[in-house]
């Protein structure tokens, strides 16, 4: 199947996130690998998407993930190589399906050639200013520069003794020590970014997730400035400047957008910025990234009140930008949908997950009809529908990690107070039996339920009602209704309720509440997330239509 050359092809796509080392095990190390990605082509094609995008698969020694990099420009050796990966884009390029990487600009990881040439070299050299490095203060320079805070650890300083230098300075690390920032300021930075850009385009990748898009640039003026007197500089939300969401870092978008534009059609990239709406549209606007990811529907709690503000708000402001919005319900740093739909809305989430899921009682079923109801509203919305690998199983956040066996530094390194995401990263489950499940032969990196067995792509495979099922057949019937990128909103009657259509006569209704909706004679139903109770036989349009009774926790699309 040959790529269409088409330059929109972003705007209305299907994405479905891979988390390489827990897709599949191709050769039983027990972590996913790029092979792995390969011998699952046929069931990729089977859900009828238009792009794949890659969490990271570069060298790394896994302090955060994968999202601390020793090398932009290969393939991790226990995930495969350069060679691996051409083939896995060249089979996937042949089923139809694009492929995204994701890049990490904000920063290396500490055993990249530059970070390691920066410990060896003198305060003030060439090597060091590729990074931020800074005289402490104290008599003696034994405290850090300044106050800023780490999202991993209690301070964005960290010594460089404790990497084994030996000048009594201070690095940046936004993250964890292992990921020194990058000093964006320095031109050598952005045009060996450029040139890792340029490396993955002309292999072929179809587009770019840009990780920590709004964090690049900082104020690194002197003195530092200090959070006592910017509380607000390591959320970007609230519209400081210090650390995030500086203005400098679209001219580097811009730089970027000129790139992608040299190749046939256009690449394209997605920004992961959590910046205010109004400042989002500036990263995807068509002079630079193009597109940028909507987060307020992962925060948004299974109503049709929290659904609608977000889509109004979210298609307001891509419009603004000419872009087109993007849709997701979870990703590799959010508790599965199936879980949060599942628990009360008033149910400390994070409480929860610490104590193993003991605190609050969880509505297993209730959470994946919601779920799957959910993903159905999305994928009927104008704009790219993202899915993360497992959410088409009905998958639920894994709890009871053993603190031993955790791998996220957000709870080893942040006073382990939030066990962190580990819950959504489990390696997934392929077969009903086997010691992982399908995964691979020799177990999986992170520990799998018992109950993973019968959410396993095999056992959702032979059931019409599964999760797999349902998405299967939604996203392929999402091929055939696509329309402009419009909708509008229609009275249902029902503040539980939400009822849109898209030029073309497809509506989507989906019932938040907790009782039946009547939904009358629209038109044919061509799908829906749980089976309908009839309510009668009606005649619309000269066909033969059957009208009924929205359950709970269901979304229906319908023909009129």
């Amino acid at each position: 199947m040959a790529l269409s050359l088409d330059k929109d092809w972003w705007r209305q796509a299907a994405i479905y996130q891979i988390y390489p080392r827990s897709f599949k095990d191709s050769n039983g190390d027990g972590i996913g690998d790029i092979k792995g990605i390969t011998s699952q082509i046929d069931y990729l094609s089977s859900l009828s998407l238009d792009a794949v995008w890659l969490s990271p698969f570069y060298p790394s020694a896994l302090a955060d993930g994968g999202y601390d990099v020793d090398d932009y420009r290969d393939v991790d050796p226990k995930l495969g190589t350069l060679s691996d990966f051409d083939e896995m884009l060249a089979k996937l390029h042949e089923v139809g399906i694009r492929v995204f990487v994701d890049i990490v600009p904000n920063h290396s990881s500490n055993r990249h050639e530059w970070f390691k040439a920066a410990i060896a070299s003198e305060p003030g050299s060439d090597a060091r200013n590729r990074y931020i490095f800074r005289d402490g203060k104290g008599a003696n320079g034994e405290l850090p520069p300044s106050d800023w805070p780490s999202h991993f650890a209690p301070s964005a300083w960290s010594h460089e003794s404790t990497q084994g230098g030996k000048h009594n300075q201070w690095y940046c690390h936004l993250f964890a020590p292992e990921q020194p920032d990058f000093n964006w300021d320095n031109p050598e930075v952005e045009a060996d970014f450029l040139k890792t850009l340029r490396f993955w385009a002309d292999r072929g990748v179809d587009g770019f997730r840009i990780d920590v898009a709004a964090g690049m640039k900082k104020d690194l003026s002197e003195p530092l400035r200090s959070q006592a007197t910017y509380p607000g500089m390591n959320n970007p939300l609230t519209g400081d400047d210090v650390l995030f969401d500086r203005n400098e870092v679209h001219e580097v978008f811009k730089s970027w957008r000129k790139l992608f534009n040299e190749y046939s059609p256009p690449r394209v990239a997605v920004a992961e910025a959590y910046v205010r709406p109004e400042r989002l549209a500036l990263y995807s606007s068509p002079d630079e990234l193009g597109q940028a990811f909507n987060f307020d529907m992962l925060e948004a709690y299974f109503s049709a009140t929290d659904y609608k503000k977000v889509i109004d708000t979210s298609i307001k402001h891509s419009g603004a930008s000419g872009s087109s919005t993007t849709w997701c319900l979870n990703n590799h740093d959010q508790m599965r949908p199936a879980t949060k739909y599942g628990l009360l809305a008033s149910v400390d989430r994070i409480r929860w997950k610490n104590s193993g899921g003991t605190t609050h009682p969880l509505d297993i079923n209730g959470g994946i009809h919601a779920a799957v109801a959910g993903s159905m509203l999305i994928m009927a919305l104008p704009g790219c529908t993202y899915i993360y690998q497992g959410e088409e199983l009905g998958l639920h956040e894994v709890v009871g990690i053993p603190e031993s066996e955790i791998q996220d530094p957000q709870y080893l390194r942040n006073l382990k107070a939030d066990l962190g995401r580990d819950g959504c990263r489990v390696p997934l489950p392929w077969t009903s039996t086997g010691t992982s499940f399908g995964f691979g032969s020799g177990g999986s990196h992170l520990p799998q339920p018992k109950w993973f067995a019968d959410y396993s792509v095999e056992i959702e495979t032979e059931h019409d009602l599964s999760p797999l099922s349902t998405f299967r057949k939604a996203l392929a019937l999402r091929k055939t209704l696509q329309s402009t990128e419009e909708m509008s909103w229609h009275e249902t009657g029902d503040d539980d309720v939400l009822h849109f259509s898209r030029p073309n006569g497809w509506h989507c209704i989906t019932n938040f509440g907790g009782g039946f909706y009547n939904f009358g004679n629209l038109g044919e139903v061509v799908h829906s997330s749980q089976p309908l109770a009839q309510s009668g036989i009606y005649m619309a349009h000269g066909k033969m239509s059957v009208g009924g009774e929205l359950p709970p926790a269901t979304t229906v699309w319908i023909k009129a």
